[in-house]
């Protein structure tokens, strides 16, 4: 009985019609443009994946292998839209819209969605894994390195700066963690890494402080006098001194990460 109902299902199973069948490429194009226009993008990816792997060397196959990596991002399947843009890459390497790839890779890896529980906690995006922040950053580095000119580098600057800023932050996050449970020296050096690395950076203005303090915790006066002095000259209007270390994200007035939330 067993084996005839396995049959069965088997019969079943291959009448399932393939709706694309017998789709020209023109076609196969369309209904996939038209799923990406409507935010469709589990369609989206289908449709192009079949474009691409009936007819590898259309007319539309290349456009259709970029597509798929925009489409998995869209519907926030970030692996599998980060093996279809390196994939075009890897193939393409002098293909014209390249730049836009990598333009593509770094909003995929770019760590900017808070989420639900981010909004929720009011949790910082620098106090979150900066690993994404930094492949984003290579990314966009690319991008403006070898293509000056293209019209997604100005964005890609400004989304490079804001992650310097995140990085920064994230030291600053560790050092203040270091400082308040007493382990000075190593908020010291957490400290001196957000000031060498991230040097135009906001947060360079608390990584200072924290220094300061830490100095002045483990008795070496010359030096916390001296990281006072520079604190002073850089940051003359500062009220950190006198308010002490930010202790939550609201403290700070207005977030500098804030301008990338929507």
């Amino acid at each position: 009985m067993s084996i005839v109902f396995v049959s069965l299902l088997s019969g079943c199973a291959g009448t399932i019609e393939d709706e694309t069948a017998g789709w020209s490429q023109n076609k196969l194009y369309v209904e996939a443009k038209d799923a990406l226009d409507g935010g469709d993008f589990e369609k989206c990816v289908k449709y192009f994946e079949k474009l691409e792997s009936r007819y590898p060397f259309g007319p539309y196959t290349q456009q259709a292998q970029i597509n798929v990596a925009y489409c998995h991002w869209k519907a926030n399947d970030l692996p599998q839209a980060t093996a279809a843009v390196d994939r075009f890459i890897q193939l393409h390497p002098g293909h014209s819209m390249v730049d836009y790839a990598y333009y593509l890779k770094g909003l995929i890896t770019f760590n900017d969605n808070m989420g639900f529980l981010g909004k929720l906690t009011g949790q910082d995006l620098s106090e979150r894994d900066p690993k994404a922040a930094r492949d984003a950053f290579e990314a966009f580095k690319i991008l403006t390195t070898r293509f000056p000119d293209s019209k997604y580098t100005p964005d890609a600057l400004d989304r490079m700066r804001y992650i310097v800023n995140s990085l920064a932050d994230s030291d600053v996050n560790t050092a203040r963690f270091y400082y308040r449970r007493g382990a000075f020296l190593a908020a010291i050096n957490r400290a001196q890494l957000a000031i060498t690395d991230y040097d135009r950076a906001p947060a360079v203005e608390e990584a200072l402080y924290i220094l300061y303090k830490s100095y002045e915790a483990i008795g070496m006066k010359d030096l916390s006098n001296d990281t006072l002095r520079v604190l002073k000259l850089n940051y003359p209007n500062s009220k950190i001194i006198e308010t002490g270390i930010r202790s939550t994200a609201e403290d700070r007035t207005p977030p500098w990460w804030q301008i990338w939330r929507k």
